[in-house]
């Protein structure tokens, strides 16, 4: 497939979706100027291992195996995913970001949170959604309770940590469903890279986006002075 540099642009979330599926040649002025490619030991890692994990249902029944089920789980675009338990890296990386959120956001309106907490996200033609993103910021949490203390509204800012077994996810499903669905900045953090992935958001289309090594400090798009280092890694 070939597409242009502003196709590519204004509409990532599809092409990077896309570029599993085959390559996407890019052009400039008529002339091909790059290729995005999914690389073969990314697929293999990430998409064999969802496989077994993945099963289509409905949202009720997501609910009810969700309801009789200790095992924690995310539902996107009507297929169910198990969550594995978090290895040491990623849980060390998560609580010292969680460190560096929480006393920048303390007098701010904003709230950061921390997962496991259920996010429900509904695209535009009605589909529901359900993610347990790593790390979060809610700037209307006070406004969007429900009576049960259930969270209905969209995060503000996302972070996942990725790995091997959720990359597809995190770098296709999750980046198109945050884009399309009002999350403003997302993150992800690739610790079997060092690289941090960041996206800023608006009106369902990529603005800006930058990648930091971890020898960098990665720096948000939407919050001014909030720093990440994850140079001990």
């Amino acid at each position: 497939m070939k597409v242009t540099s502003t196709d590519i642009k204004n509409n990532f979330g599809k092409y990077i979706r896309l570029a599993i599926k085959e390559d996407i040649v890019i052009t400039k002025n008529g002339k091909e100027v790059g290729k995005l490619t999914a690389s073969t030991s990314y697929l293999n890692d990430s998409e064999a291992k969802y496989e077994t994990n993945r099963k289509i249902k409905s949202y009720d029944e997501f609910l009810k195996m969700s309801r009789d089920n200790e095992k924690q789980f995310e539902y996107i675009d009507e297929e169910i995913y198990q969550l594995a338990s978090p290895k040491t890296t990623h849980q060390k990386i998560l609580f010292d970001m969680a460190g560096t959120f929480h006393p920048y956001f303390k007098e701010k309106k904003c709230t950061p949170m921390m997962a496991p907490y259920d996010i429900k996200l509904i695209r535009s033609n009605g589909s529901i959604n359900v993610v347990q993103p790593d790390l979060m910021v809610i700037c209307d949490l006070d406004d969007q309770l429900n009576d049960e203390d259930y969270y209905l509204g969209v995060p503000t800012f996302i972070v996942e940590i990725t790995s091997k077994s959720t990359k597809s996810i995190d770098y296709v499903k999750k980046l198109d469903l945050y884009l399309n669905c009002g999350v403003t900045e997302y993150w992800i953090v690739d610790a079997s890279i060092r690289e941090v992935h960041t996206y800023l958001f608006c009106n369902r289309e990529i603005i800006n986006s930058k990648t930091y090594s971890f020898d960098q400090t990665a720096k948000s798009f939407s919050f001014e002075g909030l720093e990440v280092s994850f140079n001990r890694y």
